[in-house]
């Protein structure tokens, strides 16, 4: 992927402070690190932009990470205004004359005042600069509008023309105004220049042979993506800073020396352009892992019968997530499976913070015997702190959750004070930090809190709201076709001839699916015609990314899953040790990986169980599956010959594993009966009532 460790996107803006609540037209940042994306981060004007992005070139330096930040404004003016202004074609002599007079604050700026400067600088013409957006006071050498307005340089850059949807640099109000951005910027990228000079080199005009990179480039490239995004809800801004930083991490060294490489004019070069298809590929929420190898179910040579365990251990081994990486907001998120570990971006909690309604006082100011605090007025509560500080050997009226204020350390609680409107008293023993949490006491700032491979519930999603997460890269469902086969088989309700049964598997295989948590696609049944069956298996390889099939996986001539697999090249039979069960079928159709079942229904569930279930916990990107199993007296009799593991359908009654009067593979009530299965060891064994035996219940494979 890119040389870049860490890309960060800005999206800027010219106007005030936003306040608090997250908004569009407003500054985002976008931040991908070492492959994984971060939730965008709101910013609420220039002063809080520029302090973070050089904290960032800090942090990242310090830790030996090469740092691109792409910023979404024009670095330079159209050609001839940088000799006009100061004297040479230097797009940094620019950025130094704006740093100059250019005066910024949160609530406001003289981005008016500059542009009538440097019109009336410039020459007797109004221009080039437009658009005086203060409704009440004229700014000299400003018009309001075009109307009176002569430009003496080109409207455009040629970056610009090239770039649909651009708008011209001169316009400082109304619609599609970037202007005031351009004149706000410049001063602020010039200061981190000047401040980190070792570090940072500037895109197009100097090599990039630093650690850190600022480049101009413009989230419009990626625009038919962020509409996606925008769809699906959200704020605009934060899906262009997050999906284009992506893209950029993304980028093959190549591609992106390619993007650089440009011949770029002294006026600058957007960084991309003519690239778009190239980035919107990066930046697609749907980018999908590698395809599986062809060979990946193939056995090694001379195996022939395979124990349970190494058969399981390659599969383990030989699968990886074929699912798609995708964002989604926390509300969405509940039993998907996170693709990143996630790192809290806030304390748990964020401060120190009272566990009581009482008074907060500071210990050190207390004395001996009885106490006697003189209150401070007002107090505290949740969403309501006491901005003051509270002076020794005072005390401060105090609710459950309020931030501690300044000055207290400790709270007692009010039942346990004799209070007046001034004043509260109370006994002797009360401990230091009694009734109190300490910041960052559950979870810390940068703490991973939850691992990739989880799967989202909802006490998760409580941890992730409260530790300030926003959006979340999960997997894409896995999607689970099913389809059976045989031409023995009808449709439950349907006339069922001589010698036909209905299918039960399909019911069942669908049903498993959808409590494994993955999304089941149904593709009916088919008889035993090969060319129905690749048709069959065509759609559920459009469809899903897994196929189930019952049925038909042996080596006989109505065998067709196994006859067609063959074909492919892609194929292997895995004749494990195992009872119930046949030879599993396993292959690849069309890149999607097929699990051949055996057609009778209770060796079909424990294959399932035992191989499919863990097998998809890989491809679905939950990780390898291994069911808790218990240790559980016997509640029966038998004894094993060695060679196979046997799975025996079971429940627990009275604290015992029971299991099924009949071990016959027809029995599907067993099915039905049973809650768990009893596992008994591959070697020979003798079991009496009151041997411990392994019981895994039902339950545990659906985790």
């Amino acid at each position: 992927m890119t040389p870049y460790d860490t890309v960060a996107i800005v999206d800027w803006s010219g106007g005030n402070d936003t306040g608090v609540r997250p908004r569009k037209d407003a500054i985002w940042l976008g931040l991908t690190r070492d492959g994984n994306d971060t939730a965008p981060q709101y910013i609420r004007n220039r002063i809080e932009a520029e302090a973070l992005l050089a904290n960032l070139i800090e942090t990242e330096t310090a830790a030996n990470r090469r740092l691109f930040i792409g910023l979404d404004f024009p670095f330079a003016y159209p050609e001839g205004f940088a000799r006009a202004l100061a004297g040479t074609d230097d797009p940094f002599a620019v950025w130094s004359w704006l740093d100059r007079y250019i005066e910024d604050s949160p609530k406001t700026n003289n981005r008016f005042d500059v542009a009538g400067l440097v019109n009336r600088t410039l020459g007797d013409s109004i221009g080039p600069f437009w658009g005086n957006g203060r409704p009440n006071h004229d700014v000299p050498g400003l018009p309001r509008t075009k109307r009176t307005y002569h430009n003496p340089f080109p409207d455009r850059r040629a970056v610009e023309k090239q770039a649909e949807g651009s708008f011209t640099c001169w316009q400082l109000s109304g619609a599609g105004a970037v202007g005031g951005q351009v004149l706000t910027g410049l001063p602020i990228l010039h200061r981190l220049c000047q401040r980190f000079p070792d570090l940072v080199a500037t895109w197009p005009f100097e090599p990039l042979d630093k650690p850190v990179a600022l480049v101009e480039i413009w989230p419009g490239l990626i625009n038919r993506i962020v509409k996606e995004a925008e769809a699906r809800g959200g704020i605009r801004d934060a899906h262009q800073v997050r999906l284009l930083a992506r893209a950029v991490a993304r980028l093959h060294p190549d591609a992106l020396a390619a993007m650089l490489d440009v011949n770029a004019p002294v006026e600058g070069w957007i960084m991309g352009l003519g690239h778009e298809e190239t980035l919107m590929a990066a930046a697609d929420e749907t980018l999908r892992p590698p395809p599986l190898r062809d060979d990946c179910f193939a056995l090694p040579a001379g195996v022939d019968w395979t124990p349970v365990d190494d058969a399981l251990a390659m599969l383990q081994d030989r699968l990886h997530p074929v699912v798609a990486t995708q964002t989604l907001p926390l509300t969405d998120a509940l039993g998907r499976i996170l693709a990143a570990d996630v790192t809290a971006k806030r304390a748990n909690p964020p401060h120190a913070n009272t566990a009581v309604d009482g008074y907060g006082f500071a210990h050190a100011s207390l004395t001996e015997g009885d106490q006697t605090l003189p209150l401070t007025p007002g107090r505290a509560a949740a969403g309501k702190a006491f901005e003051g500080t509270v002076p020794p050997g005072h005390a401060i009226r105090i609710l459950t959750g309020a931030a501690l204020p300044q000055g207290v350390d400790t709270v007692i609680l009010q039942e346990d004070v004799t209070a007046s409107e001034t004043a509260i008293g109370f006994r002797p023993g009360v401990k230091p930090g009694a009734n109190t949490r300490k910041a960052g006491e559950d979870v810390l700032a940068g703490d991973t809190i939850l691992p990739k491979g989880r799967k989202l519930t909802p006490a998760d999603l409580a941890l992730l709201s409260a530790t300030g997460n926003t959006d979340l890269a999960v997997h894409a469902p896995l999607r689970v076709a099913i389809l059976s086969t045989g031409d023995e088989l009808v449709e439950p309700g349907a006339s069922a001839a001589p010698g036909q049964i209905f299918d039960a598997n399909r019911p069942m295989l669908l049903g498993l699916t959808e409590r494994f948590g993955f999304t089941p696609v149904d593709l009916g049944r088919v008889p035993d015609d090969r060319e129905t069956l690749r048709t069959a298996l065509d759609r559920g390889a459009a469809q899903a990314d897994v196929i189930l099939t019952s049925g038909g996986a042996s080596s006989g001539d109505e065998d067709h899953v196994s006859a067609l697999l063959n074909e492919t090249g892609a194929m292997s039979q895995w004749r494990i040790a195992v009872k119930p069960g046949r030879p599993l079928a396993l292959g690849l159709w069309n890149g999607t990986p097929v699990f051949g079942l055996p057609g009778n229904p209770v060796a079909a569930l424990v294959c399932t169980l035992v191989f499919a279930r863990p097998a998809m916990g890989l491809l679905s990107g939950q990780g390898w599956h291994r069911p808790q199993g218990f240790s559980l007296p016997a509640a029966f009799s038998k004894s094993k010959k060695p060679g196979r593991r046997e799975y025996l359908r079971a429940r627990v009654t009275d604290g015992q594993a029971e299991i099924f009067k009949s071990e016959g593979s027809g029995r599907i009530s067993g099915l039905s009966w049973a809650d768990g299965l009893v596992e008994l060891p591959d070697q020979a064994i003798t079991i009496s009532p009151g041997d411990p035996v392994t019981y895994i219940p039902f339950a545990s494979f659906f985790h």
